[in-house]
């Protein structure tokens, strides 16, 4: 893998208990709104949005069935000595940690605290 991969949840998705109801992924969302903001800085990076029902294949593919949560950050090269790996991939999947490293990997601004 050459780019860093970033797996989010569709925007707009509907859960089958709350018929008619519009929802999106909060942790998602955040992310959505840094890529929307900056998006030349966001052609950096591969972006994937998946479905919110689960299995979601292509995440379980990438970072195994256990890590299905998103958002997740699936690292090309020179992974932080803090992420996780499965079979060989390493990834991030904590949002604050996600939007950090779109910041120092790829130039996003940061966050102010």
């Amino acid at each position: 893998m050459s780019h860093d991969k970033l797996y989010l949840i569709e925007p707009g998705f509907s859960d089958p208990n709350k018929p008619g109801v519009s929802f999106v992924c909060p942790y998602c969302n955040a992310i959505e709104g840094l890529l929307a903001s900056f998006p030349d800085l966001a052609g950096k990076i591969k972006v994937e949005r998946v479905a919110f029902p689960r299995p979601r294949a292509s995440v379980i593919a990438a970072v195994g069935e256990e890590h299905q949560s998103l958002p997740v950050l699936v690292l090309a090269e020179n992974a932080p000595a803090d992420a996780e790996h499965w079979n060989g991939v390493r990834f991030v999947n904590k949002t604050d940690r996600i939007l950090e490293l779109l910041a120092e990997r790829h130039g996003f601004p940061r966050l102010h605290n």
